[in-house]
């Protein structure tokens, strides 16, 4: 069954590449089977939840060739050039804490019976550039009640691969992060519906430069709090310490919101730079709170002081 939900905005505001916008053809072989994601599951079916709030989706070959993935590089193009050295399969995920159902997991068990959606998010960096994704994803909520989490269950924490020999970001004397990468949400934010688990980018499996197999998305953030590549997952009754927040805490907060009205204590947050842009076009724009989304996340902080706790 193809499920379908309806846009923020009309269809024909929100604008791919050509082979993209091809949505028939698309949706015919989804249907049919004849996508694969990630570890080989066949796609049998998409819902489509687009909820972007407007303009043009980024072209694929900026998607998958711009971006942070400090295990690679620090480079933007570190990442594509580097990460076909990483083995995606088999891949186990090792799941802790409180919750009923813990232990080593297959990747393929976890998400096999769930329908990936096709989520268009706006995607906004810490560093004030920007992208429109459209992500296919597994909601969050759906994977982690999987494991039946406790009532002492208040955070989760996600950690990522960590193996030097194929991500020779890892291998670098000169890298800050003590290495594996850790982040972490508040339980009702993982559990808030925006957030998800993305499979796959332009209807099509996550490439390794991008998070393979899959990469958590939580859009009214910024982007580092999306950790990539994914083998740990821990319920846990404290805050966890996500790994930019023990490198530089007056820099990066547990929260991460996007927020304009705080800046970086090196740059203002107030507007971003839309990919693609140019030196002579920036494609600057003013930056929203929550990036957007204040409308269905706001509540989730109400009377917290967003310039502390950010």
């Amino acid at each position: 069954m193809l499920i379908r939900q309806k846009p923020d905005i009309p269809s024909y505001e929100i604008t791919s590449e050509s082979h993209y916008l091809n949505r028939r053809s698309f949706v015919a072989g989804a249907a049919a089977g004849v996508a694969l994601l990630g570890a080989g599951q066949a796609l049998g079916s998409i819902g489509y939840a687009g909820v972007e709030l407007g303009g043009e989706v980024t072209p694929e070959s900026i998607v998958t060739s711009h971006n942070n993935f400090y295990e690679f590089g620090t480079g933007k193009s570190d990442p594509s050039e580097h990460a076909h050295q990483l083995t995606t399969s088999p891949w186990k995920v090792k799941v802790s804490g409180a919750a009923a159902k813990t232990g080593d997991f297959d990747y393929e068990d976890i998400i096999k019976g769930f329908t990936p959606e096709e989520r268009i998010y706006r995607f906004r960096c810490v560093e004030a550039w920007s992208m429109v994704v459209p992500w296919l994803g597994i909601p969050l909520k759906d994977i982690l009640a999987w494991f039946e989490p406790t009532s002492k269950a208040k955070y989760v924490e996600f950690t990522t691969l960590y193996r030097p020999r194929e991500m020779p970001g890892q291998r670098s004397y000169f890298s800050s992060i003590d290495w594996p990468y850790v982040e972490g949400l508040r339980l009702d934010e993982a559990y808030h519906p925006l957030s998800i688990m993305a499979v796959g980018v332009y209807g099509k499996a996550l490439p390794n430069q991008n998070g393979a197999p899959w990469r958590l998305i939580v859009p009214w953030k910024y982007g580092f709090k999306s950790i990539k590549s994914i083998v740990k997952i821990r319920f846990t009754e404290r805050e966890p310490k996500n790994s930019w927040q023990v490198i530089a805490p007056r820099e990066y907060g547990f929260f991460a919101n996007v927020n304009p009205a705080v800046s970086h204590p090196r740059w203002s947050q107030a507007s971003e730079r839309r990919l693609p842009s140019t030196l002579f076009n920036e494609n600057r724009m003013p930056t929203l709170p929550f990036n957007g989304y204040a409308e269905q996340v706001a509540s989730l902080y109400s009377g917290m002081d967003l310039s502390r706790h950010f």
